[in-house]
């Protein structure tokens, strides 16, 4: 026989190949199982360089835990992918897609072959895709703007990554956040929230602030700490001296010639800044408002010596990424040039004040009316604290905005998964021949999200599986989900749990993709390289 590939290449044979597949997907469940939901433990990540992450965030995992195995790879960059776009599902992405290859695994022993089972998947899957639809929960604009509602939102996704008393505050702070954001007929654009933080006090101490707060202070030690009732005046106006951009030399005979021409060159930024304090002497008057320059360029020591003589605070260099959120925040625009200066170009607020950490210095720009910009402001003894509350934050925030987006809800606590497993056991009578093995398979699977949380929660797994079955196929078809304490059904309606729809869907669609297309895969050819080939130093470990 001819050899066509590479003669180091490695190549696992068909049924070889599948049983690697599986238990790839079974291994990597196994890791992550034990983080899911609000009963979930954690696992600490300590890096080569020694720093420290305490998480049970999914995605935080997937990515930094170092995965060499090919097919655990291939689910592990699924799982990210989906909370890249939906912002939560990552554990379950991952349970679940385990479990599909689980499940197939029991009817590809007894030699069915795989393309069967994965058509059954297909109609499943189908099926489950419009079962989302009459199950989910529509929620009016009304609603949409209810504070109960999305702090319900907020605390379901927010549990399952902290501890309950912080996920309750974080909820508060989430909710502010999304809706001091939002714009009729507008998307929600995340990158308006602002998030900073402090390493000091304690995670409960982590606030929402109705402006923003900047990185850096006042470059003038005499100029005001603290304002009250300020005119925010944004600029993006070099303040500085500057020599000139064309190559001209310039020649006096004397020491009176040079030190006109020094004066000269002074007097062309003299005069912008002599601007600015006759446009704040017009619109502040003899008022005892504040006036806050903000420029995205320098300032020099000079210029910032008679902005402070006029009462002018002063501050240089600000982030380019702020200056959008200033003008949202406080009203306003950035204004380019100095010429022509109208009222209409300021923002306002009502108090502005520097706080030093350390040798850090924060300005605090709060009490902006009609803000559409904002700030969360991280607080935690240690970096690992505020590492954990910025990725529970991020998925707070677009679990909100899912459902503002979506304009619907799903129930949570295995609610979904146990009235879509009834609704594929009767769906798959409807079907014929072979096929509905893989009906069979899709239906099992949805079942390892309850039967995790139950086994998380430190409850009997069978008794508990039973028990809400039996409950959620009684007359009526209750919305039955597990609760974690007791182990009995309740309504997650009634104590507002909820998921996002566009989770459920891309669980659904990704996990039953990769899935499908790892069980269709009958050859695995690693060009170059063994696989488990033995290591060159007998000390190192076998990969």
């Amino acid at each position: 026989m001819l050899k066509v590939v590479n003669p180091n290449a490695d190549i696992i044979g068909k049924n070889h190949a599948l049983a690697m597949n599986i238990q790839a997907a079974k291994s990597l469940m196994a890791v992550i199982k034990s983080n899911l939901g609000p009963s979930g433990t954690m696992k600490m990540l300590v890096s080569g360089a020694g720093t420290i992450k305490i998480t049970k965030d999914g995605k935080v995992l997937l990515d930094e835990m170092q995965i060499q195995h090919p097919t655990a790879s291939i689910i592990a960059r699924t799982a990210t992918a989906q909370d890249d776009i939906t912002g939560d599902g990552t554990t379950s992405n991952v349970l679940f897609t385990g479990e599909l290859l689980k499940q197939a695994q029991i009817h590809l022993s007894e030699g069915l072959h795989p393309r069967v089972i994965v058509e059954g998947l297909e109609l499943a899957r189908d099926r489950c895709m419009k079962f989302v639809d009459e199950f989910k929960k529509p929620v009016s604009d009304e609603k949409k703007m209810n504070s109960d509602m999305l702090l319900n939102v907020a605390r379901s996704s927010l549990k399952t990554k902290v501890h309950e008393k912080l996920a309750e505050h974080l909820s508060k702070i989430v909710v502010k956040a999304v809706k001091c954001i939002h714009r009729e007929g507008q998307t929600l654009d995340l990158h308006m929230v602002e998030i900073m933080h402090m390493v000091h006090k304690s995670d409960m101490d982590t606030r929402f602030v109705d402006g923003l707060v900047l990185d850096h202070g006042a470059r003038h030690p005499n100029m005001s700490k603290r304002s009250e009732d300020c005119f925010i005046f944004i600029c993006n106006a070099s303040l500085e001296y500057e020599k000139s951009e064309v190559n001209a030399g310039f020649f006096y005979s004397n020491a009176d010639e040079r030190e006109k021409q020094i004066a000269a060159e002074r007097k062309f930024t003299d005069d912008k800044v002599m601007k600015i304090i006759k446009f704040k002497e017009r619109v502040c008057g003899n008022s005892k408002k504040g006036f806050i320059l903000i420029n995205q360029k320098g300032i020099d020591p000079l210029s910032l010596d008679l902005l402070q003589k006029a009462g002018i605070v002063g501050i240089r260099r600000a982030k380019r990424r702020n200056m959008e959120r200033l003008a949202l925040a406080c009203g306003g625009y950035a204004v380019n040039s100095v010429e022509d200066l109208d009222e209409k170009c300021l923002g306002h607020a009502d108090l502005v004040y520097e706080h030093v950490l350390g040798e850090d210095k924060f300005t605090f720009i709060e009490g902006c009316k009609n803000a559409s910009s904002c700030t969360v402001l991280m607080n935690g003894p240690n970096d690992h604290t505020i590492r954990q509350i910025k990725d529970a934050l991020r998925d707070g925030l677009r679990a909100v905005r899912n459902v503002m987006e979506d304009g619907a809800v799903i129930a949570g606590a295995g609610a979904f998964e146990l009235a879509a497993y009834n609704d594929l056991i009767t769906f798959k009578q409807t079907v014929k021949g072979r096929v509905k093995l893989g009906v069979d398979v899709f239906a099992k699977a949805l079942l390892v999200i309850p039967k995790t949380l139950a086994a998380n929660a430190g409850l009997d797994v069978q008794q508990t599986l039973i028990t809400l079955l039996e409950e959620a196929s009684a007359e009526g078809s209750p919305r039955v989900g597990l609760d974690i304490v007791t182990g009995d059904s309740l309504l997650p309606e009634s104590v507002g749990i909820w998921d996002s729809v566009r989770v459920k869907r891309q669980l659904l669609h990704l996990g039953s993709l990769v899935a499908m297309k790892l069980l269709l895969v009958d050859e695995v050819i690693r060009a170059g390289r063994k696989f488990n080939k033995a290591p060159a130093d007998p000390n190192q470990p076998v990969m």
